[in-house]
C-alpha cells in the first residue's frame, strides 16, 4: 500500500487467524492478544527509513551509532516529551528548540560510556566489540518508529513474517530502555512476541512485572510495588493517618495512586482528597486552581505526590503561586531528588519534603568522559546523505554547542538513573559473555537470537563497583531504596540520606534527627483527623471517613472490638481479656496434638515398640518348640504379646482431640493390657520357684497345682477381676470429652472427664499389687538356673513402672494442661517398654545372636548345674 509523498514506509498484508482461519479482525480476537503482537504476528512490514507518512531532509549526530559485532539499541528522552495535539500521523520531530533535557542526555551518554568501557576491557568480551545504535524518543510516535527500526533484520529494511521467532535475528540483540512507563508498556509489548531483551533504567511500574503479557521486560529500576509499601511504612512511621493524594496522569502516577489507596486503607490511613494533575495541565488553569483550593480545604498536614517530574513541575508551581505552606510533602522517586524540581521558584517555603530515591551510585569516569566528549565533537551534525537512509531522532543540536563551562550538571538524581543504565548495559555485556562461552581470552562467534540473550540475562548475577547486580524471577532488580529529606541552607538545595529501606521483605530503618522540620522547635508534624482514644474509650466516627471522630468511655466489663470500633462489648465465653485491656483475646484451645514435636517423639516410639511386640511375636511363633519360647512360658508368651501391643494401641487414643471412644476405651485398655501381662509375669516366676524349689519338698501341692492348671486358673481370674474393675470405672464414672475453662483464663483445655476417678485408682491399685507380687516371686527365684532367672530384668522393668508413675502423679497434683496427657503417654510407654524389654528382649537375643544356647543340651546342663549347688548347700 503506497503512501501519498512517494514515501514506502509499510506494506500490509493480512494473514488468517490460526484460530479461526480467518483474519483477527473478523471474529474479535485482537482482545485476547498483545495489542503490537498482534499486528506485528499477522502483517509483514516494510521499513523505510524516513519520516512515516512524510518525507525530511533528516541529519544525525555521529556519536547516535557505532558499529560492533553485536549492537544495543538505547531509547532516551534528550529532548522533553512532545505534548501538543498532532493534526497528522507523523514521526514527532524531537529536536526542537527549548527542550532539551539534561537528565535524558546524562544518559544517553552513560550508555556511550558503558559500552566504551566494556569494549576497552579484556575481561568480560576479549575479542568482542558491542555497537550501539541510540534514539530520542520523545513521544509515542518517535518511541514506535525507533522500536520498529528496532526490530528490522540484519541487512533488510524488514520485519518479516516467520512461523517460529525463535529464529527471528534483527539488528540489535537487546535494547535499553525507554524512560518511562508509557514508552515502556508500549516497548514491552512490541518486543515481547520476539522475546528481545528490553531492561528499562527508570519505568517503574508494578504492571510491567506481567511476564504473561510482557516476557521480555527487565529493569534496573525496583519496581513501585515495593515503592508503595515503603511509602505506607513511612506514613506509619510518624503515624501519618490523614493525608492528600497527587498522581499525575498516565500510568505512572495513575497506577501508583491506585496501588497506594489500595495498601493504605486497610492500614488505617484515611485519603482525605485525591486527585490526578492532567498531562495538559498549566499553572493557572482553571483545573489546577481548583485543584488547590480543594487540597488546602482537606485540612491535611501530609500530600503524597505519586507524579511523573514534568507534571510535579506544573503541580508544585501551582502550590508556590496558591501559597500552600506548612505542609509534609512526600516524594515518589522521580522527582525526590530532581532538580527540576528543586528549581520551581519560591518551592524552598512549602515545608518539609520526604521522598523515595534510589539508592545512590556513582558511575566511576563518567563526568570526565562528558568532559571529553564535548571537546571532542565539533561542528554541526553531519546531513544524511543523498540515497541513504538516515533515521528519525537521532540528532541533537545542542549536544554540539556544550562548552566545559556550560554542559549540563551531574546530579545525584541524573548520576542514579545513569548508574541504572550502566549496569543494565553491564547485564546485557555478562548476558553475551555466557551466552558465546567467552574464557579470559576469547569468546566463540555466532548469531545470537534475543531469546538466547533473554535466558542469560535472567541468570547473571555479577559484582559491579561492588554493588551485586541480579533480577529475580520477574525480571526486578533486588535493589533497595534511600528515604530523603530536602535541605534549604538559603536559596542552595541539597539532600539529606535520613533512612534506607530494604525490600526483601519491605523494611523502613529511618534517623529521624537527621529530619529538620518547617515547624516549631523541629517538633514532628501531626497529620491526624482526630487524635486517638484513651484506652478503655471507643469511637464513634463522625463523617465518611473513619479516621474523624468522637471518643466515647466504654462501660466497665466490655473491651473495645478492633474490628468495629464503634461498639464496646463484653468478652465471650471462648474469649478472655486482661484488666485495662483494649480487646478481647480469643483462648487457646489446648489439647495433644498430632504434629507436636513431643507428640511426634513419642508416636514414634510407640510405634517402634509396637513393631517390635509384632516382630517377637513372628519371632517366638518360628521358634516356638525350642527351650528358649519353652522356657518364657511357650503359648503364654502370645498372651503376654497382645496385652502389651493392646496396651500400646490404646496409647494412640491420648493424641488429637478428645471424642467419646477415645475416652471410654483409652485409659482402661491400658489399664487392662498391662494388668494382663503382669499377671502372665507374676504366675510366671511364680510357676518357675514351684517347680525348682517347692516340687520335692511339697510334692502334693506342685502335683495339685499342674492337674488344675493353676497358671491359667489365675491369669484368668486376675485379668477378670481387672476386666470387672474397668467396667465399674465406666459405668459409675465415665469419662467423656470436655472443655476445661476454669484452671486456666487463657486457655480452654480439651480432655477426657473423670480422669483420676475412684475407678481409675482401683485399676491403677490392683496393677501396683500384681507388680508387687512378680516383684516378690522373681526375688525369690533369684537363685534358679541361669536360663530360668528373671530376676534382674524383671526387677529393672518393676522400677521404671514405679519411677514413670510416681512422676506422673507427681506432675498431675501440681499443673493440669494438655502436657498432662503427655506425660500419662511417657508414663505408659516407660511401662511397656520397660515390661518388653526386660522380659521379651533377653531371649530374642538368645534365639537371634545366641543359637547355640538354645538348645536342650545348654538348658539341661544349666538345671544339673543347680541341682549340684542346691545339693551341696
Amino acid at each position: 500500500m503506497k503512501r501519498p509523498g512517494g514515501c514506502h514506509s509499510l506494506y500490509l498484508r493480512s494473514q488468517p487467524c490460526p484460530r479461526c482461519a480467518q483474519p483477527c479482525w473478523a471474529k474479535g480476537h485482537l482482545a485476547s492478544m498483545f495489542f503490537w503482537a498482534a499486528y506485528l504476528l499477522s502483517l509483514q512490514l516494510h521499513i523505510e527509513y524516513c519520516w512515516a507518512f512524510s518525507c525530511y531532509k533528516t541529519e544525525s549526530s555521529p556519536s547516535f551509532s557505532l558499529p560492533g559485532d553485536y549492537l544495543l539499541a538505547g531509547l532516551f528522552g534528550l529532548h522533553a516529551d512532545y505534548l501538543q495535539v498532532r493534526n497528522q500521523p507523523q514521526v514527532t520531530r524531537c529536536d526542537r528548540p527549548e527542550s532539551f533535557n539534561g537528565h535524558g542526555y546524562h544518559l544517553f551518554q552513560a550508555m556511550r560510556f558503558s559500552i566504551e568501557e566494556i569494549n576497552n576491557s579484556t575481561v568480560l568480551l576479549p575479542n568482542i566489540s558491542l555497537g550501539y545504535e541510540l534514539y530520542d524518543v520523545c513521544s509515542e510516535s518517535a518511541n514506535v518508529y525507533a522500536l520498529l527500526r528496532v526490530l528490522a533484520q540484519q541487512e533488510t529494511d524488514h520485519i518479516a513474517l516467520q512461523r517460529d521467532l525463535h529464529n527471528y535475528s534483527s539488528k540489535v540483540v537487546a535494547l535499553i530502555g525507554p524512560d518511562n512507563t508509557d514508552h515502556a508498556v508500549t516497548a514491552a509489548a512490541l518486543l515481547g512476541p520476539f522475546l528481545m531483551p528490553l531492561i528499562s533504567y527508570e519505568a517503574s511500574s508494578v504492571m510491567l512485572s506481567s511476564k504473561r503479557q510482557y516476557p521480555s521486560f527487565l529493569r534496573t529500576i525496583p519496581s513501585d510495588k515495593h515503592q508503595v509499601k515503603v511509602m505506607v511504612l513511612l506514613l506509619q512511621s510518624f503515624g501519618w493517618v490523614w493525608i492528600s493524594l497527587i498522581g499525575s496522569y498516565g500510568d505512572y502516577g495513575q497506577l501508583g495512586v491506585r496501588a497506594l489507596e489500595e495498601l493504605a486503607t486497610p492500614q488505617g490511613i484515611c485519603i482525605a482528597f485525591k486527585d490526578i494533575v492532567p498531562s495538559s495541565a498549566q499553572v493557572g488553569d482553571p483545573r489546577m486552581q481548583q485543584m488547590m483550593q480543594q487540597l488546602a480545604q482537606a485540612r491535611t498536614t501530609v500530600v503524597v505526590v505519586f507524579s511523573s517530574r514534568h507534571l510535579a513541575g506544573v503541580f508544585f508551581r501551582s502550590v508556590v503561586l496558591a501559597n500552600l505552606t506548612g505542609k509534609v510533602w512526600i516524594a515518589s522517586e522521580d522527582w525526590a531528588i530532581s532538580t527540576y524540581i528543586t528549581s520551581v521558584p519560591g518551592i524552598q517555603g512549602i515545608g518539609t519534603v520526604l521522598g523515595v530515591a534510589i539508592q545512590q551510585r556513582l558511575v566511576p569516569g563518567l563526568k570526565e568522559f562528558e568532559e571529553a566528549y564535548i571537546r571532542a565533537v565539533k561542528g554541526d551534525p553531519r546531513s544524511c546523505p543523498k540515497g541513504s537512509r538516515c533515521s528519525t531522532n537521532q540528532l541533537c543540536q545542542e549536544c554540539h554547542a556544550f562548552t566545559t563551562h556550560n554542559m549540563p550538571m551531574l546530579g545525584a538524581f541524573s548520576m542514579s538513573a545513569a548508574y541504572n543504565v550502566y549496569q543494565a548495559v553491564y547485564a546485557v555485556a555478562h548476558g553475551l559473555h555466557q551466552l558465546l562461552g567467552c574464557t579470559s581470552e576469547t569468546c566463540s562467534r555466532g548469531p545470537v537470537y534475543p531469546w538466547q540473550l533473554l535466558q542469560q540475562i535472567h541468570k547473571v548475577n555479577f559484582l559491579l563497583h561492588k554493588h551485586t547486580v541480579a533480577f529475580d524471577d520477574i525480571g526486578d532488580p533486588l535493589d533497595d531504596y534511600d528515604i530523603i529529606a530536602w535541605d534549604w541552607n538559603g536559596p542552595e538545595w541539597t539532600f539529606e540520606v535520613i533512612g534506607s529501606a530494604t525490600l526483601s521483605p519491605v523494611q523502613l530503618d529511618i534517623n529521624k534527627t537527621k529530619i529538620r522540620w518547617h515547624g516549631k522547635n523541629n517538633q514532628v508534624p501531626a497529620s491526624v483527623c482526630t487524635r486517638d482514644c484513651l484506652e478503655g474509650h471507643h469511637r464513634v466516627v463522625v463523617g465518611s471517613h473513619h479516621c474523624c471522630f468522637e471518643c466515647m468511655p466504654c462501660e466497665a466489663g466490655t473491651f473495645l472490638n478492633k474490628s468495629d470500633l464503634q461498639i464496646c462489648q463484653p468478652c465471650g465465653k471462648e474469649e478472655w481479656a486482661p484488666a485495662g485491656s483494649t480487646t478481647c483475646f480469643s483462648r487457646t484451645v489446648e489439647f495433644l496434638t498430632w504434629h507436636d514435636p513431643v507428640s511426634v517423639v513419642l508416636l514414634t516410639a510407640n510405634t517402634l515398640l509396637l513393631l517390635l511386640v509384632v516382630g517377637t511375636t513372628g519371632l517366638f511363633v518360628r521358634h516356638l518348640h525350642t527351650p528358649v519360647v519353652r522356657s518364657a512360658g511357650g503359648r503364654m508368651c502370645f498372651f503376654m504379646l497382645g496385652a502389651l501391643a493392646a496396651g500400646s494401641c490404646s496409647l494412640y487414643g491420648f493424641f488429637g482431640e478428645p471424642t467419646v471412644p477415645t475416652c471410654l476405651l483409652c485409659r482402661p485398655l491400658f489399664s487392662l493390657g498391662f494388668a494382663v501381662f503382669l499377671s502372665c509375669l507374676t504366675i510366671r516366676s511364680f510357676q518357675l520357684v514351684i517347680i525348682f524349689k517347692f516340687s520335692t519338698k511339697v510334692p502334693m501341692f506342685y502335683h495339685t497345682w499342674a492337674q488344675n492348671h493353676g497358671a491359667s486358673l489365675f491369669v484368668a481370674v486376675s485379668s477378670t477381676v481387672h476386666l470387672l474393675i474397668c467396667l465399674m470405672w465406666l459405668a459409675l464414672w465415665t469419662p467423656l470429652p470436655t472443655r476445661e475453662y476454669q484452671r486456666f483464663p487463657h486457655l480452654i483445655i480439651l480432655e477426657c472427664t473423670e480422669v483420676n476417678s475412684v475407678g481409675f485408682l482401683l485399676a491403677f491399685t490392683h496393677n501396683i499389687l500384681l507388680s508387687i507380687s512378680t516383684f516378690a516371686c522373681s526375688y525369690l527365684g533369684k537363685e534358679l538356673p541361669e536360663n530360668y532367672n528373671e530376676a534382674k530384668c524383671v526387677t529393672f522393668s518393676l522400677l521404671l513402672n514405679f519411677v514413670s508413675w510416681i512422676t506422673f502423679f507427681t506432675m498431675s497434683s501440681i499443673y493440669q494442661g494438655s502436657n498432662l496427657s503427655a506425660a500419662y503417654v511417657t508414663a505408659g510407654l516407660t511401662t511397656l517398654s520397660g515390661g518388653f524389654s526386660g522380659y521379651f528382649l533377653p531371649k530374642c537375643y538368645v534365639i537371634l545372636c545366641r543359637p547355640d544356647l538354645n538348645n536342650t543340651e545348654h538348658f539341661q546342663a544349666s538345671i544339673l548345674d543347680y541341682t549340684r549347688r542346691s545339693g551341696s548347700t
